[in-house]
């Protein structure tokens, strides 16, 4: 009966990685990070700078040097070819991830092939490997590595090699050689060392030109790859760009909150490898690797899915709630599928950050402390008050979330129209041509229109002569949005812009003598309740 089941399971996984990958090859900009490899190392075999490519879809090569070594190889075959051969990678890194799970999970020793064979579908049902497979990405092998390392599997005299050359590729591994040094394992810390430095040297001989452009120049800029205050960025660092902190405050406060995590993770995981557990200590040292890193897109999260299902696979009501909600934020967008229900704007950032905040209270809890050590006694005896408390907490956490505002500036889908985009009826709705605007010219200083989408509000009128300044102020206290004035059609002009929420926003017009003649709040919300009806 047992093997049937695993059986079972791994047919679903078959179907759900066949589908997932035929789903992938069906897109127009499918792979297009693997893309920009082919093409950065294509161009790199033509002479020109590696660091200067740029895709169709404006992005570069960003890691170091010697990843150019590492994936060289793939420029032997056509890119066709590639992308079938990357996405059966995929799903083999997939699958030894999960069985490196099973091992972690000592306490389900006897159903073994089945925890592997379910952790293997859960992971490929994930946004994470999803995103891994849509962008053909090597965040899942620089996983494994790092992973296979930090649990301690392979020869004695290999270990902390997979490490180092992961960081070479990507250098956020690198926080696995403080978790070697903190839990003791001198020698794995040095050969970690070792590997990287011989890595980044071996690229030195070889890519000269490329290793002196990354190490003085592109590795410090990290807005290469991306607005780091969109919502895929799940880092500290992205949600704090995404609460508004001024620039100032910013490297502080994200400096303290990575030394936070970090030492919080680091202490807990050395305590897991006293006590056996080098799964869940490498897993929690992954997991602070996301928080702490200034970039977190969602292909670099597997680690936060393995977290929770070792929290799942755990005994106590409390880990496997945490596990439970956890691995819903790993497998779904939470802001975006409950932003019906999420009325309140602290609610809607609550899930929108859910992964941000996820991963930096599991890395601060340390799997709740208690997650290896609880008896099947105690969990017996303790198990209906354990989900009391567990539902208690949840209510409490959503009804302080619910009467906070959007935070300041949290509004990472802010975007204002310029004139080009005139001519899209889905940005400029309320009027279209010079007839219907000049419609508009009565004496209020500002008339708008609202369309509610999924994740946002648009927002589209005309203002009155008489204003010559619009701003937006998405939060109150927060820092305004200038929004451009466009002289579109003769006589009128229009605007248009975007944002997450309007229930906290306040529209403001100003005269030429700098002071504000119109305000719309009450108005801009009450047009939200209207649209979304």
């Amino acid at each position: 009966m047992r093997d049937r089941r695993v059986a079972l399971v791994w047919t679903a996984f078959a179907v759900v990685a066949s589908v997932s990958c035929v789903l992938v090859l069906r897109r127009e900009d499918r792979l297009s990070d693997l893309h920009i490899y082919y093409g950065a190392l294509s161009d790199l075999l033509a002479g020109r700078p590696l660091y200067e490519f740029r895709a169709a879809n404006g992005g570069p090569f960003t890691y170091p040097p010697f990843a150019a070594l590492v994936l060289g190889p793939i420029t032997a075959v056509s890119e066709g070819v590639l992308q079938g051969i990357w996405l059966v990678a995929t799903c083999a890194a997939v699958v030894a991830i999960a069985g490196a799970v099973g091992v972690a999970l000592t306490a389900w020793r006897s159903r073994r092939p089945l925890v592997v064979a379910v952790a293997a579908t859960v992971l490929m049902l994930s946004a994470p490997v999803q995103s891994n497979l849509r962008f053909g990405q090597v965040s899942v092998f620089i996983v494994l590595m790092a992973l296979l390392d930090g649990m301690g599997v392979g020869p004695p005299r290999l270990r902390g090699m997979l490490v180092g050359v992961a960081a070479a590729i990507k250098l956020t591994p690198l926080l696995f050689v403080v978790y070697f040094l903190a839990t003791g394992r001198y020698r794995d810390a040095g050969r970690a060392v070792a590997s990287f430095l011989a890595g980044a040297g071996l690229a030195a001989v070889v890519l000269p030109a490329e290793s002196w452009t990354y190490w003085t120049e592109a590795v410090r800029q990290t807005s290469r790859i991306g607005n780091l205050a969109s919502l895929g960025n799940q880092s500290l660092h992205g949600m704090l760009l995404r609460v508004g902190v001024d620039e100032t405050t910013l490297p502080l406060l994200w400096g303290a909150l990575v030394a936070l995590v970090c030492a919080a993770a680091l202490l807990r995981a050395r305590q897991l490898a006293v006590r056996g557990r080098p799964g869940h200590a490498a897993v929690l040292v992954g997991c602070a690797t996301v928080a702490a890193s200034p970039v977190s897109w969602t292909h670099h999260q597997v680690w936060p899915v393995l977290a929770a299902m070792l929290l799942i696979g755990a005994s106590g009501v409390t880990q496997r709630a945490a596990g439970v909600g956890l691995l819903a934020a790993m497998v779904v967008s939470l802001g975006a599928v409950l932003s019906p229900v999420s009325t309140r704007p602290g609610v809607q950032f609550l899930f929108e950050n859910a992964r941000a905040i996820g991963v930096s209270l599991l890395c601060l809890v340390g799997f709740g402390g208690v997650a290896v050590a609880a008896s099947r006694t105690a969990r017996r005896s303790a198990g209906g008050r354990g989900w009391v408390r567990v539902g208690v907490t949840a209510t409490v956490a959503l009804a302080f979330f619910a009467v906070q505002p959007l935070p300041a500036g949290a509004d990472p889908t802010f975007k204002a129209y310029a004139l080009d985009d005139v001519v899209n009826p889905r940005y400029f709705f309320v009027c279209r041509g010079p007839v219907e605007c000049a419609a508009y010219g009565t004496d209020a200083p500002v008339t708008f229109g609202t369309r509610a989408e999924k994740t946002k509000v648009r927002v589209n009128g005309v203002v009155s002569a008489q204003v010559t300044r619009l701003e937006y102020y998405s939060a109150p206290g927060g820092a305004p949005r200038a929004i451009p004035l466009l002289d579109a059609y003769p006589g009128s002009r229009t605007f248009s812009f975007r944002s997450a929420n309007m229930a906290q926003g306040r529209l403001v017009a100003y005269a030429s003598g700098g002071q504000p003649i119109a305000s719309y709040d009450e108005e801009l919300a009450a047009a939200l309740r209207t649209a979304t009806r």
